[in-house]
């Protein structure tokens, strides 16, 4: 099967860009022919199985749901740019799409812009919404709502990685048929338990490799010295509660770190966000910040955290980084709402009765947060590694990204590739 896969940012980070890679290595390595299309200038850095890349001229415009820097371009929020520059952006990246059809399906990430993508394409094409451009950018914007209903009218199909999106779905942009729910999924390979001595090692290793950013002038890479600063860090097998995603309010790092003021524990924070200064001013000496890392990275930080917080306070998707944790063996503890609240019941199936109160906590109660992380964390080490495993074995049974890649495409009534 030939398929174009748009995305309209890069390639690395979390969410639907971790989204994009997976389905470009499951599906190119199950022999489907596969062209990845982004802004990624380095594609050649990240695992795309055997899929092309390309990477659309969009004269130099980025629009986003959530501002950050982006070297050489000019970034403006979806809703601050005009509709002019807005179909503009849509037309320079539909016609490189069109430059390799023919194709069975044009894959195309978001509502907005993806939406209007792939509908310009002139192919049959598919819709993966995931959450944030209905959050930011679409819900009370009428003008822009209506564009993205009347875009995915044309979709062959239009994929939820949740009840709850399906449901944001139809309040933010009205009825829309051919909905299908598909999660997101993990790497089961690549995020697993790991022995902490080979973690440790793992981690300090892949910490050496990272490239220079003296006086931590790029937030995008990971900070000065990590190397040195996590070998000392997680010296020893203490309780260790780890974070990983954004630095921004919405996220709610600092009801996190006004639990941990309750909590034995220590604390490793991964991420970069307009939120940090403040969140290192609130938090304890038993943190530690050390700005975004990669996949390569937190496949080997996970092992090593007792438990994985994930404190978010804005609706979300789905949980992705609650899915990677439970794969790595680190049981999460998730704020219980929207998508969050599925990864919840999907670990609380595979739990002991005794433990399912761990999964989650109330959104923003650090007080809850707090006596679930002490239970959590003074666990038996009989029952922690139960706990662990049940926690995977949510993973394997409901999340892995082979089985999400062959489900995006039955609606499509394509028999399963040779590897599929």
């Amino acid at each position: 099967m030939r398929i174009l896969l748009w995305h309209g940012y890069l390639l690395g980070g979390t969410g639907s860009n971790v989204y994009t890679r997976a389905l470009a290595r499951e599906w190119s390595n199950a022999g489907h022919d596969v062209t990845v299309f982004s802004q990624e200038p380095c594609p050649e850095l990240y695992d795309l199985g055997v899929a092309k890349a390309e990477r659309s001229d969009v004269d130099g415009l980025l629009p986003v749901f959530v501002l950050d820097r982006y070297e050489g371009y000019e970034v403006k929020l979806v809703q601050d740019c005009s509709r002019e520059e807005l179909e503009r952006w849509v037309e320079a990246n539909a016609a490189a799409l069109r430059e390799h059809l023919p194709a069975e399906v044009v894959f195309c990430n978001h509502v907005l812009l993806g939406g209007p993508v792939g509908a310009a394409a002139g192919a049959p094409f598919a819709v993966k919404a995931h959450g944030s451009e209905l959050e930011y950018v679409l819900r009370g914007r009428p003008e822009l709502a209506a564009w993205g209903r009347h875009s995915l009218e044309r979709a062959q199909a239009v994929f939820v990685g949740s009840s709850h999106i399906r449901e944001v779905l139809e309040d933010v942009v009205g009825h829309v048929e051919r909905v299908h729910e598909v999660p997101p999924g993990v790497d089961v390979d690549d995020w697993r338990p790991r022995a902490r001595t080979e973690a440790l090692a793992g981690l300090v290793a892949e910490a050496r490799r990272d490239p220079p950013n003296p006086g931590n002038a790029s937030e995008r890479l990971p900070d000065e010295g990590n190397a040195e600063r996590l070998s000392e860090f997680l010296a020893g097998d203490e309780p260790t509660v780890v974070y990983f995603g954004k630095l921004l309010y919405n996220k709610g790092v600092h009801v996190l770190l006004d639990a941990l003021r309750e909590v034995e524990a220590r604390a490793v924070i991964v991420g970069f966000g307009d939120y940090r200064e403040e969140l290192e001013r609130l938090a304890g000496t038993r943190t530690l910040f050390i700005g975004p890392l990669e996949h390569r990275h937190l496949v080997h930080l996970l092992p090593l955290a007792h438990a994985t917080v994930v404190p978010s306070i804005f609706p979300e998707a789905f949980g992705m980084v609650a899915a990677e944790a439970a794969a790595a063996g680190s049981p999460p503890l998730v704020a219980r709402h929207s998508g969050l609240a599925e990864i919840a019941e999907g670990l609380e199936r595979e739990y002991p009765p005794r433990f399912r109160h761990l999964a989650s906590f109330e959104t923003g109660d650090a007080g809850e947060l707090a006596r679930k992380l002490n239970e959590l964390l003074a666990l038996p080490e009989a029952d922690r590694a139960a706990l662990s495993g049940a926690a995977r074995q949510a993973v394997l049974a409901r999340w892995s990204w082979a089985g999400v890649a062959r489900r995006l495409l039955e609606p499509f009534h394509y028999p399963p590739a040779r590897n599929g």
